[in-house]
């Protein structure tokens, strides 16, 4: 027999199972010895008080063995000789693609620009020895894309589009913790997803698809206003193409440009990287001195506002973790966040960023927020000593329009310079941080401090740049063949969200190929 429950619980008792057993037992008058499984499907933390409570739905088994495994498997037949489909990219919208499209028997060949995810690590490694970036290998240019280095959160606000499970369930079956499937906030974590991500590469090979790296599209080949294919690295690949280079890819946007390819200006967020000690979020969070004690998780925050007419919010919070480099040529500093799994870092950081609409930048070129976001960028690795150092600036002094003189430790690898960020940002930004600030300091005393560090700059929330699809079709607007996908098309913001449109993609491609 199994029952399904719908418990609140304090911390201890969710963290062990006996504890969790005996409190199912005495809570719904069962003898403990007869539960035989429990298992968690959805978990939450209630921290809006000063007792914390854990949400459960768990499904208990009595006198029985659970039966099938926690995850829903998904078939991959061999598609060896069957039609191709180009799929240019190798990051969730594009794996996703490819794995989807072998579930309808379709052969994938990924083009892939970086390297593979092992290779990738290493030029990772150096931009803080060396103070260089590699323009194709990079935190955002390789195998996994963008997220695979930059902290693996699975967690989307986009429900409509298609099965957020499918996706989680995927990821299981590649070696993902299962714990993803029950989790409010869904994170497998940077030490653990490169693994996943191979697993996924591997299956995609073993299937009768390709997986090509340092292989950058350079070209599409279009026929009577039909993409037949692609040039990259000197080859021609023929098939219909899944484009899905993610959001940093500056070349591929200017190429479209100039092919006359219908692409629109889009709106971006920008701003900063604010890190605090983790133990002084985990004391605001679950209001407690003594931080998040055994059985709780680096706490988490978000929070929203508006200051003149636009969102200030935060982004992408990785509790007990880093703030990485994530530039993807010279001349630039941008940085991101991330977590290894455990979420067990001094600190944690956020993406602080203010809401930047497409009519904010002035003109009609398609490219013109991207330009600005690189500007901005170029702007920081001046302020930066022309190095990877990034420019930073305390919390309080910045909302104060003071110089930080010194600056507290920092999880940056490449080292942090005190800057006035006050003062060289857009006033349109660093106005409505700083009226932020004050907003996210009034809800959560303690929050707005200078013992946080604002790390610029911030700006690759999403892409710049819209490249148009039909609606029903997914297809490019004007050309036939193409399927503009995830986030660097403009149709997703994040890893789940991508491999949503990534699947969904597949299915409009080989709905065409069909036709």
């Amino acid at each position: 027999m199994t029952n399904e429950y719908q418990i609140r619980v304090q911390p201890h008792v969710a963290a062990n199972e006996q504890a969790l057993r005996n409190y199912l037992a005495d809570e719904y008058g069962f003898d403990v010895r007869t539960v035989t499984a429990v298992r968690i499907l959805r978990r939450s933390i209630d921290a809006r008080q000063r007792t914390i409570f854990v949400n459960l739905k768990v499904r208990v088994y009595i006198n029985e063995q659970p039966q099938q495994d926690e995850y829903v498997h998904t078939d991959y037949p061999d598609v060896s000789g069957r039609p191709q489909v180009i799929v240019v990219g190798a990051g969730p919208g594009g794996l996703f693609a490819a794995l989807r499209l072998i579930e309808l028997g379709l052969r994938p060949i990924v083009l892939e620009r970086g390297k593979d995810v092992h290779e990738r690590k290493k030029d990772l490694a150096q931009i803080a020895k060396t103070q260089q970036v590699d323009g194709e290998s990079n935190y955002c240019f390789g195998e996994g894309g963008a997220g695979a280095y930059s902290d693996g959160k699975l967690y989307t606000r986009s429900k409509k589009r298609g099965s957020i499970e499918k996706i989680l369930n995927v990821f299981c079956q590649h070696g993902a913790s299962t714990n993803i499937l029950a989790d409010a906030h869904p994170h497998i974590g940077t030490d653990k997803l490169p693994r996943v991500i191979e697993n996924m590469r591997n299956t995609i090979l073993r299937s009768g698809g390709e997986v090509h790296f340092q292989t950058k599209m350079t070209q599409l080949i279009i026929k009577d206003n039909r993409v037949v294919g692609c040039l990259a690295a000197d080859n021609e690949f023929i098939g219909p193409v899944i484009l899905a280079t993610g959001h940093s890819a500056r070349d591929v946007y200017r190429y479209l440009a100039e092919a006359k390819i219908d692409i629109e200006a889009k709106g971006i967020a920008v701003g900063v990287r604010l890190e605090h000690p983790s133990e002084l979020i985990d004391q605001i969070q679950y209001h407690n001195r003594q931080g998040r004690g055994k059985y709780l998780p680096a706490a988490e925050y978000a929070f929203v506002t508006q200051v003149d007419g636009r969102g200030v919010y935060s982004f992408c919070m990785c509790p007990g973790g880093f703030v990485i480099p994530a530039a993807t040529d010279k001349e630039q500093i941008v940085v991101n966040g991330m977590s290894p799994s455990n979420r067990g870092g001094q600190w944690s950081n956020s993406g602080m960023v203010v809401e930047l609409r497409a009519e904010d930048v002035e003109g009609e070129d398609p490219l013109r927020v991207m330009a600005f976001q690189k500007q901005l960028e170029r702007d920081c690795w001046q302020q930066g000593n022309r190095r990877q150092t990034a420019p930073a600036q305390r919390m309080a002094d910045f909302v104060n329009n003071r110089l930080s003189y010194d600056l507290p430790k920092s999880s940056y690898a490449p080292g942090l310079i005190s800057s006035p960020l006050h003062f060289w940002m857009p006033k349109t930004i660093s106005h409505r941080l700083q009226e932020g600030f004050k907003a996210f300091g009034r809800m959560s005393h303690g929050f707005l401090t200078n013992e946080a560090t604002m790390i610029g700059v911030e700006t690759r929330t999403s892409s710049p740049v819209r490249i148009l699809r039909d609606g029903e079709t997914l297809m490019h607007v004007r050309i036939q063949g193409l399927f503009p996908c995830g986030e660097g098309a403009g149709y997703a913001g994040g890893i789940v969200s991508a491999g949503v449109d990534g699947e969904r993609c597949a299915e409009m491609c080989a709905q065409w190929l069909s036709e």
